[in-house]
């Protein structure tokens, strides 16, 4: 099986509906006259804790303090809650039962998509006429996006096979070739191997993009799950990528 990924460059009116009432005519433009995604990127919130409406957590050794404690969070969650089927249901609630062993992020494992966006680290987009790489801070993750017609993923991978088209000022991206190995959060949400998704940056001003991640997963939801939220450039003096 495989995992489809489709990413646009949209508004997104049900988290933030004043966000991209602006044109994006005036907005930095490459050589090329695409939109200009280049920059450091970080998403400004609570999703790699739990997608959903939240709050705060203790963490699992008191003497510890808030030191592995969950921050309360607004969902990001279209709807506001993840539609899962009854048994998926169930097996969410285990994989959170067994969080502090099984999360791939406790064994730093590749964050996998779209979770890799909303990772409470930043990330750099470098773009090219023919390619867009992404390199994540977490894990030393990157990922290419490949522009046009390059074929078929060869397999499947953790970060999976970008191929990506402009419509516009909309970028569009489908990644295939995703295993099920990876978790949308903390909280154990997770998807199947037959999960579609899409995903999505939008230009708000030239250091927003608003992104939107679509999922169409039948074996694991009910119908199809979207989140959104907007991701903000690093704008501070001499603001670079560390390893």
């Amino acid at each position: 099986m495989r995992v489809w990924i489709c990413a646009w460059i949209l508004a997104l009116p049900w988290i933030t509906p004043q966000l991209c009432a602006q044109s994006t005519a005036s907005l930095p433009r490459t050589a090329d006259g695409k939109l200009d995604l280049n920059g450091i990127w970080q998403a400004m919130n609570t999703a790699d804790w739990d997608l959903e409406t939240h709050g705060s957590v203790p963490g699992p050794v008191s003497s510890l303090g808030a030191i592995g404690a969950v921050p309360p969070g607004e969902g990001v969650v279209e709807g506001g809650t993840i539609p899962y089927l009854p048994a998926a249901a169930a097996r969410q609630k285990e994989n959170y039962q067994r969080r502090w062993t099984d999360d791939p992020e406790i064994k730093c494992f590749m964050p996998g998509l779209p979770r890799a966006t909303y990772l409470p680290y930043p990330f750099q987009i470098v773009q090219g006429a023919n390619t867009i790489l992404i390199t994540y801070a977490y894990a030393g993750a990157v990922r290419t996006v490949r522009m046009g017609h390059p074929g078929k993923s060869p397999t499947d991978s953790w970060m999976g096979w970008s191929v990506g088209h402009w419509e516009g000022d909309t970028l569009v991206i489908d990644v295939t070739g995703f295993h099920d190995q990876t978790w949308f959060d903390r909280t154990g949400n997770f998807h199947s191997k037959r999960a579609a998704r899409g995903r999505a940056l939008y230009p708000c001003g030239p250091d927003i993009l608003d992104y939107e991640a679509s999922i169409e997963d039948p074996k694991v939801f009910s119908r199809s799950m979207k989140i959104g939220m907007p991701l903000y450039r690093h704008v501070e003096k001499n603001a670079h990528f560390m390893e």
